[in-house]
């Protein structure tokens, strides 16, 4: 009996771990010194925006930064690894000049709150709100100093409402930033028996919809604010389950009944991030750069086409194309538009102030680094 209660012998480290651990561990207390070291300029240079009254985030200064880290990555470290460290590092230290409020669809574990988290980074004061209506809101009002809306998905296309609101909203895109989106199947039990309804936003009930087909054909597809409320709704309800991310399961303390359920396996949503131009300037040139317009012409034969040719005539490439009805119930519509570059080239700006000649409708929803991290 003694013999059975005797722990197991310790197992034997090798010399040469032990030393390259202790040189990780040195390294490690020099990383965290030089950090210091970054975030007490990081202070300093906070110190003389505020006597210069100017902003504290500056995406394309950010992106500048990580282009820069990338191309004189000597490696092993891959370079997709290089952007999130130091958006993480970048964030800890602004977070010290001034705390960053950036508003989202929540609650807790949405998909919006992860592309903040990834864009921003973690150190920063989470607001999540109720719609993507209540995002542009509370940014407009000054409650957030951003909001991070999703525009677009590689399955189902836009989220129309981002685009209608667009139309009206005070505030413009300051960045992008996408996220490749897996769609689990989440419930309080571990099974797929007895489930009546499916609970999560139209557009994951949309990327999913063959899954849904093939494995709960005659289950209620119940639509909701955000895939994390689902989550929350079905934590309280055992015969409900949710498609959220594993982040949002964790919250709710769900079960991953079936991983992976989304229709294309590369699924991504891109999203804009908006601001209020009154409290914080555009980005200035970053070297790969969007300039994102709404626009409408007159419905008459060829005024489509008219208007696109400024943008052949100065070399302008256009990277999206995108049209929503105006619903004045004249069979108009308005032509969401992404082209490459920033009104600050010559050659963007003249064919932009082309295009606005061509166009009865016209404005600019924002000019900003392309995410290519």
């Amino acid at each position: 009996m003694a013999d059975s209660l005797t722990p197991p012998p310790a197992p034997v480290i090798a010399p040469e771990l032990l030393a390259l651990r202790d040189q990780i561990d040195a390294l490690d207390r020099e990383l965290l010194a030089m950090i210091n070291r970054r975030a007490g300029l990081a202070q300093a240079v906070g110190e003389i925006k505020k006597k210069e009254g100017s902003v504290v985030f500056r995406p394309e200064r950010e992106a500048q930064v990580i282009d820069g880290l990338k191309a004189t990555n000597p490696g092993p470290l891959k370079p997709d690894s290089i952007a999130p460290i130091w958006r993480e590092i970048m964030s800890a230290c602004r977070s010290l000049e001034t705390p960053t409020r950036v508003a989202y669809l929540g609650p807790a574990g949405t998909f919006s709150e992860e592309a903040a988290l990834g864009y921003f980074g973690s150190s920063i004061v989470r607001v999540p709100c109720a719609s993507i209506d209540d995002v542009f809101r509370t940014t407009a009002a000054g409650a957030a100093d951003f909001g991070v809306v999703p525009v677009e998905n590689s399955t189902e296309g836009v989220v129309a409402r981002s685009l209608d609101i667009f139309l009206t909203t005070p505030l413009f895109i300051i960045g992008e930033t996408s996220l490749f989106v897996r769609h689990n199947l989440l419930r309080k039990h571990n099974s797929l028996e007895g489930i009546e309804a499916v609970c999560a936003h139209p557009q994951a009930l949309g990327q999913c919809h063959g899954w849904l087909s093939a494995h709960l054909p005659h289950v209620e597809r119940r639509p909701v604010s955000s895939n994390a409320e689902g989550a929350r709704m079905a934590g309280l309800d055992p015969a409900l389950v949710a498609i959220a991310s594993v982040r949002a399961g964790n919250e709710y303390g769900l079960h991953v009944v079936s991983p992976a359920i989304q229709d294309d396996v590369r699924n991504r949503t891109r999203f804009a991030i908006v601001t209020d131009p009154l409290r914080h300037p555009a980005p200035r040139a970053s070297g790969h750069d969007c300039t994102s317009l709404v626009v409408s012409v007159a419905n008459r034969p060829g005024a489509v086409h008219d208007m696109l040719i400024p943008l052949k005539e100065h070399g302008v490439s256009m990277s999206r194309f995108e049209s929503r009805p105006a619903r004045s119930g004249q069979w108009e519509y308005y032509f969401y538009i992404d082209v490459q570059g920033h009104p600050d080239d010559p050659r963007v700006a003249t064919a932009l102030q082309a295009l606005r000649q061509a166009c009865a409708f016209f404005k600019v929803l924002g000019t900003y680094p392309l995410d290519v991290h």
